[in-house]
């Protein structure tokens, strides 16, 4: 489950972007502040995205920041941050971004529970109003919880 790899520490609220490598950087930072992930690991993702372009946007408004596990995976986790303002990442259909949940997965199958919940999680609308509305880390993961059906 995605709270299984979230915890409030991970997750940042009311983050100004200027662009989207530096909503990236800021994202991920969480996660290598907490040794889920090397420096290497950023680097990466933004090659990535430069590379093959803005891949990262999965959905309308949201990007999932990640890169192969080799880059600089340390621990499995997911961070979520809600920008200030939405940032232009260059996907035609998804723009602009405003949440980001980076990931570091050890392993290709390691994540795959995370992400289905993930993507449970990002077709419900509600989830989007109330991460919009929440006023602390704490209220994001007890919102993710909750939503998990794990309160």
């Amino acid at each position: 489950m995605l709270s299984d790899f979230l915890t409030e520490d991970l997750v940042q609220l009311n983050i100004a972007a200027s662009s989207w490598e530096d909503a990236i950087r800021k994202s991920v930072q969480p996660l290598v502040d907490n040794k889920k992930v090397t420096e290497g690991y950023v680097d990466d993702i933004i090659k990535g995205v430069n590379e093959l372009g803005p891949y990262i946007v999965i959905t309308e408004h949201v990007a999932l920041p990640h890169a192969r596990p080799e880059s600089g995976v340390l621990e499995p986790a997911i961070g979520i941050t809600v920008l200030k303002d939405s940032v232009e990442f260059g996907s035609k259909d998804n723009d602009p971004v405003k949440f980001l949940f980076p990931l570091a997965a050890k392993d290709s199958e390691g994540h795959l529970s995370a992400l289905q919940s993930l993507v449970e999680l990002l077709s419900d609308p509600d989830f989007f109003a109330q991460l919009e509305k929440a006023q602390s880390p704490k209220d994001v993961v007890d919102l993710v919880h909750a939503k998990e059906g794990r309160l």
